[in-house]
């Protein structure tokens, strides 16, 4: 249960927009910041949130929501001054969207699963003014390529294109694997490169299958990699002995101890 009332939750967002009003008017910084200056900064602090979710600190993701926050406020306050749109026009446009997408909740269909949800939501899209006029129109384009695969295969999936059952992936899995190891024996560039994402994108479909979020997994693997990496250094640190001066059976060695020690 949140520890403020909605009276107090509406004023303090009352406070925000007051503030950047404010802000907007006298500091010289904030008065020359366009919707283009804006964006590299935008990308940044949504990397931090995803950063602060991923090490699970509530307080930073307390820090960082707010600092997204402030970028959604900003762009509004741009496009009021602009004459075309406020953040009352944002918060209604997204209010409206919610509603329409969510005709089990607001309307007579019905959705007993998430799985029925997404397959409505993907059907809806396709019906919306102005909405996404094919099914994988609205997969943004600049979307990381693991995390746009993903995408890709869910929208696909919610029309019906996909597997009868999750166990056949892993034909195409292997298949992908072989001629992944077919183009790197023959040495051919191109041909590897389209393989290894050919591969890549069967993994990606196997993990969705299977309910796990590649993006999700491999970042638990990175952050694991880096742990006991760090490890590896700290232990040739405290026996003075730079790393390109250890043999790779040392570093393995100082690899297991790590993940004996659950790095």
């Amino acid at each position: 249960m949140s520890k403020h009332t909605r009276e107090e939750q509406l004023a303090a967002f009352g406070r925000l927009l007051d503030i950047l009003d404010e802000l907007r008017e006298k500091c010289p910084w904030d008065r020359k910041q366009t919707n283009e200056s804006l964006r590299p900064n935008t990308i940044e602090e949504t990397y931090e949130l995803c950063e602060a979710i991923i090490q699970c600190d509530d307080e930073a993701i307390k820090k960082e929501l707010g600092d997204v926050l402030l970028h959604v406020v900003f762009y509004s306050k741009i496009g009021d001054e602009k004459g075309l749109y406020d953040i009352a026009d944002v918060c209604n446009a997204l209010c409206d969207k919610l509603v329409f997408r969510h005709p089990h909740v607001f309307g007579s269909v019905s959705a007993e699963t998430s799985s029925q949800v997404e397959q409505n939501w993907e059907q809806i899209k396709l019906k919306e003014k102005n909405g996404n006029k094919t099914v994988l129109a609205g997969v943004p384009k600049g979307l990381p390529a693991l995390v746009k695969a993903f995408r890709i295969q869910e929208k696909a999936c919610n029309v019906g294109f996909d597997w009868e059952r999750r166990e056949q992936v892993w034909d195409k899995v292997k298949e992908e694997l072989a001629e992944v190891i077919d183009a790197m024996e023959r040495n051919d560039g191109n041909d590897m490169e389209a393989e290894v994402g050919d591969f890549i994108f069967s993994i990606v479909n196997a993990a969705r299958l299977y309910k796990i979020n590649p993006e999700n997994a491999l970042e638990r693997t990175n952050q694991k990699f880096i742990r006991r990496f760090n490890y590896i250094e700290q232990q040739a640190h405290d026996r003075q002995k730079p790393l390109k001066e250890m043999s790779l059976a040392e570093m393995d060695e100082l690899w297991n101890e790590a993940k004996a020690l659950g790095l």
